[in-house]
């Protein structure tokens, strides 16, 4: 299991993305950013309050297109690109990123 945290900001609904990982599901996390604990990006955002929660299956046929239509509604497409980049480390996911497992 890996688990990573983004703190984008403005450029990000709520301005936090969790991510956590395991060896068949991936689940992607909006979440607020919590000002009481400080505004800066440094700042312990870890009781931040989720929002929204979208869970993919690894073995899915468009489980790629979706994360990235689901991030993309959360963040800009360079933020998107990063996270799934960072996914794609994290395991493997089945079939053509574009057009689901031909």
């Amino acid at each position: 299991m890996a688990t990573k945290t983004w703190k984008i900001g403005e450029y990000c609904k709520g301005g936090i993305i969790t991510v956590v990982t395991t060896k068949k599901k991936i689940t992607i996390i909006g979440k607020d950013w919590d000002f009481s604990k400080g505004s800066r990006r440094g700042s312990d955002q870890s009781g931040a309050k989720e929002w929204t929660r979208e869970e993919y299956d690894v073995d899915g046929d468009n489980t790629y297109r979706d994360m990235m239509t689901f991030l993309n509604d959360l963040t800009t497409s360079y933020y998107s690109d990063t996270v799934v980049k960072w996914i794609e480390t994290k395991v493997e996911l089945r079939g053509n990123k574009f057009f689901g497992s031909w």
